[in-house]
């Protein structure tokens, strides 16, 4: 007889750990609320007034009237408390859209909370520039929270956690086929990659502020260190017709696809550590390598005025799409679909593991592209024993294994969304871009969905469909598909 586990797992300081992140969620909605108050849009604050009020109470409530008997958080409260916080936080979040009246129903604006926490930058919103800025800000802010992670984050200022679970719930949410800590307190690593990320994003709000002004400037900085994508304009960065403003966002978007723990090393002075970096070869191999290709169909098809220009879009968009991003500059539809399944592609796999960017990550494709090569070459030689060595230490087989199920899996998801989508009446290589580009949380359109991301004409099913699978996608699969099997829940 199967044993079920539920009496076992410590739901008691699951629910009062969620207290916990739910005041934080409050805290970082006064943001948005102070910004409202500068611009003077009172309706707007006094929405996000009673957003906080309704958060705090609701997160003061778990926090300190649950009072559980055993204090240890283990991998299945970890698994749990990971996954389920991603939807909690979009359950608080979408309260301000929905009280400013700026989204007028519960499927859009979870939709567009889950698009923004996961950084997929898939929008419901039709026109940007008529939303106040107190929203605006909110949305850039979901995304620069979810860029780095609301768990990690949490890590970072609650030190208590490094002792009650804080290593299962670090694993649980940092991506990447291994996690490397940068000191031995995972808390101490939590607040190191939030330092760089802050400081990151500070530098490019200043970069950008002499051009777009200091509140978009805030605001793009957000959602491109997250590689999120979320814009104020319409026309999301070709507002501003500047060359310069493309270069710096290509440059940060890049540095959001890096892995921060190299980042880290850099800043160190280790620059060893970047050198060996197979990953990081491989990361800046497949954007240089994709550009060339799309400047000389450009060129061939006449698009731009000049090489200056196709450089520069190529590049902005080559590294919008490979570290989803999901910024624009060219509408490729028009010119065929060549271009637009080339960064399909790159999308898919998307940027470094340990980074913000969203994908299958390049570390599993060279993972699986060495393990092939070995595989070919025991075709010839059955006796051989091979390894797969990645930055020149060997992978562990069942790393190998995890890497492989990993991406049949993704793969898996993301056409069995792909045919639901049809289902609904979507066009079929529009319905395999939409799934692509939410599991890899991107948040690109295609066809019915539009290149700018416009997700407001989909169904309502099909919304709650995607949003699931952005939040599948952030997490890594594993994390969220494991809590639907039993042998998460029964023990034999």
């Amino acid at each position: 007889m199967a044993r079920i586990l539920t009496q076992q797992i410590n739901f008691p300081i699951i629910l009062r750990m969620l207290g916990w992140l739910i005041m934080i969620e409050a805290l970082f909605m006064c943001l948005p609320l102070a910004v409202a108050v500068f611009y003077g849009e009172t309706g707007t604050w006094l929405a996000f007034g009673l957003a906080v009020l309704i958060t705090l109470t609701a997160g003061a409530a778990m926090t300190f009237g649950i009072k559980p008997s055993f204090k240890t958080m283990r991998k299945r409260e970890g698994l749990i408390l990971t996954a389920t916080i991603w939807i909690v936080f979009s359950v608080f979040g979408m309260m301000p859209f929905l009280f400013t009246a700026t989204i007028d129903n519960v499927t859009d604006a979870f939709f567009e909370t889950m698009a923004g926490f996961t950084t997929t930058g898939a929008s419901v919103i039709g026109d940007l520039e008529n939303m106040p800025h107190g929203v605006l800000f909110w949305r850039a802010l979901m995304q620069w929270i979810g860029g780095m992670g609301i768990i990690l984050f949490t890590l970072a200022v609650m030190p208590m956690l490094n002792f009650k679970g804080g290593i299962a719930l670090f694993n649980a949410e940092v991506t990447g086929i291994t996690h490397e800590r940068l000191r031995p307190r995972v808390s101490q690593t939590a607040k190191d990659l939030w330092l760089i990320y802050i400081a990151l994003t500070a530098l490019l709000a200043v970069l950008l502020s002499p051009v777009t002004g200091w509140f978009d400037a805030i605001c793009h900085a957000f959602t491109t260190l997250s590689t999120g994508g979320l814009s104020t304009k319409n026309e999301g960065i070709n507002f501003w017709h500047s060359q310069y403003v493309y270069l710096v966002v290509t440059l940060f978007m890049f540095l959001g696809g890096v892995n921060f723990t190299l980042l880290f090393n850099l800043l160190r002075g280790r620059f060893a550590k970047l050198l060996h970096s197979d990953t990081f070869k491989w990361y800046c191999i497949m954007t240089i390598g994709v550009a060339l290709v799309i400047v000389w169909r450009m060129f061939d098809m006449g698009m731009c005025d000049n090489d200056k220009e196709r450089w520069t879009f190529a590049l902005f968009d080559t590294v919008a799409a490979i570290t989803s991003t999901g910024f624009t500059s060219v509408n490729y539809e028009t010119k065929g679909e060549f271009i637009t399944m080339l960064l399909m592609i790159i999308m898919f796999f998307g940027g470094m593991a340990g980074s913000t960017s969203g994908g299958a990550k390049i570390d599993r494709f060279i993972v699986l592209l060495k393990n092939t090569k070995n595989e070919f070459y025991r075709v010839l030689h059955s006796n051989t024993v091979t390894s797969v060595r990645v930055d020149g230490r060997a992978v562990p087989h069942n790393i190998v294994a995890k890497v492989i199920a990993f991406l049949s899996i993704y793969m898996l998801v993301m056409m069995v969304v792909a045919v639901l989508l049809t289902l609904m009446g979507m066009p079929i290589f529009d319905a395999l871009y939409t799934s692509s580009s939410t599991i890899s949380n991107l948040g690109l359109g295609y066809g019915v969905t539009l290149q700018s991301g416009s997700f407001g004409l989909l169904p309502a099913a099909a919304k709650w469909l995607l949003a699931f699978e952005m939040l599948v996608g952030r997490l890594e699969l594993f994390t969220v598909l494991v809590l639907f099997t039993r042998t998460f829940w029964v023990k034999d």
